[in-house]
């Protein structure tokens, strides 16, 4: 990695607008910031789940998720350079059908909850929803490769996926909804 990031305070953002990769400058409530913010919190709450006392297959899967979070922001950030692709989204389809195998089919809908590591893991998937329809509300107005979105999507299946075996790891489990309550 070079210098370039040595200086953090540079105050060009006091004007409410900020600069993308290629050297233009948008108001930081443009959709493309919005969807890079979305994304941005995404792979923080990817790696705070990370921070949790977890197996190495799945410590490496959150790794590799999390590069892939910078590589669709980069995306973002210069969409004349896709990098989010097929490749991409067959390791969390791989992924999603591994970790879903172990699991019992779903008989009722489940509460986000159970372990702590799990409950994290449905943050995960929340926030990945919201950075799908930031990236849609993008796609509106720009044109964008399809892989920043389809890998969204496929990751908000493997974090719901991942939730459900983590509460069944830590013994625990899902927390079922009742559904309207009757009088």
């Amino acid at each position: 990695m070079s210098d370039r990031l040595n200086c953090i305070v540079t105050r060009t953002g006091d004007d409410g607008s900020t600069g993308l990769a290629d050297g233009r400058r948008v108001q930081k409530h443009d959709p493309r910031i919005e969807a890079l913010g979305a994304v941005d919190e995404l792979n923080s709450c990817v790696g705070l789940l990370a921070a949790e006392p977890l197996d190495d297959d799945t410590a490496a899967l959150l790794a590799a998720i999390q590069n892939d979070l910078f590589d669709l922001g980069g995306e973002l950030a210069l969409p004349e350079r896709p990098q989010v692709g097929d490749d991409h989204l067959r390791r969390l389809e791989t992924a999603v059908e591994a970790l879903n195998a172990s699991l019992p089919p779903l008989a009722e809908f489940i509460l986000p909850g159970g372990s702590r590591p799990a409950a994290l893991a449905h943050v995960c998937r929340s926030v990945c929803r919201r950075a799908e329809r930031r990236l849609s509300t993008l796609a509106e107005t720009e044109l964008l490769a399809p892989g920043p979105g389809k890998y969204l999507n496929r990751l908000s299946d493997l974090m719901f996926v991942l939730a459900r075996v983590l509460n069944r790891r830590a013994g625990g489990k899902e927390p079922a909804w009742r559904g309207p309550t009757r009088g």
